[in-house]
């Protein structure tokens, strides 16, 4: 007889089936998140549902307001560029460690991943076929290649959260083009920096390789939910963005 799925597995995958529904936009930014609704989708019971809604909350992904029950969280423009000034920090924090531990597997899986990314650069392009939903999947575990010989547990976990939240822009956005812009070349400078040891090489490639991200995306169709009150402090924030 096989053995039923303990709480604790069936809450882990409720929040994962949850996270994956926001970051790839089949729960929109403002939607209201009701526990019955969600419990009958996702197969989960109540008190699943509201441990994978909390953590949620705690990374960002879901909103909870007093006697209003939970939501997807907003987007704006503001929220995109303070989470690409945190990730420049922490990504390279990341990188400069697994940089200096790494070893001959950890140089073997960069390689690996980078190749099986390539190898998908004109399925990027087209996110609707069977192709094109790899490309997210390789991208996400090329980024992981890159820093994980870092010994640092708590900045992974933080580095892990930042990458998930802006993945839901990126997701949103669909498969937009900067002028001019190669991803793979972006790509292949942070791995060959990274490869060469070249710690101070890596980061200036994946801080830019990050701020042009951004500014594909803020010149995307994204539908930005920005406060009038925020425009000010959106100028200042892109001009930080941009500075060299």
């Amino acid at each position: 007889m096989p053995l039923k799925p303990s709480s604790t597995s069936r809450t882990a995958e409720t929040y994962r089936n949850l996270r994956d529904a926001i970051v790839q936009a089949r729960l929109l930014p403002g939607e209201r998140l009701k526990i019955d609704d969600l419990s009958a989708a996702f197969e989960a019971s109540s008190g699943a549902v509201r441990e994978a809604l909390s953590r949620l909350t705690a990374e960002g992904l879901v909103k909870a307001e007093p006697q209003k029950g939970f939501e997807v969280a907003p987007i704006s423009r503001k929220d995109l560029i303070q989470l690409t000034e945190v990730r420049i920090t922490v990504e390279g924090l990341c990188l400069q460690e697994a940089i200096r531990y790494g070893t001959v597997e950890w140089e073997a899986r960069v390689l690996s991943t980078r190749h099986q990314l390539n190898a998908l650069a004109k399925a990027r392009l087209h996110p609707e076929t069977d192709q094109g939903k790899k490309w997210p999947v390789l991208h996400m575990e090329f980024h992981d290649a890159l820093v994980s010989a870092c010994r640092n547990e708590v900045w992974l976990e933080i580095r892990q959260a930042l990458y998930i939240r802006s993945e839901r822009y990126r997701r949103m956005s669909g498969p937009v083009e900067g002028s001019g812009r190669s991803v793979e070349q972006e790509h292949n400078a942070i791995a060959d920096a990274a490869l060469a040891r070249d710690a101070k090489a890596a980061k200036a490639a994946m801080k830019r390789h990050l701020e042009i991200t951004t500014e594909v995306l803020l010149n995307s169709s994204i539908p930005f939910q920005e406060a009038e009150s925020d425009e000010a402090d959106l100028r200042r924030a892109e001009l930080a963005l941009v500075r060299p």
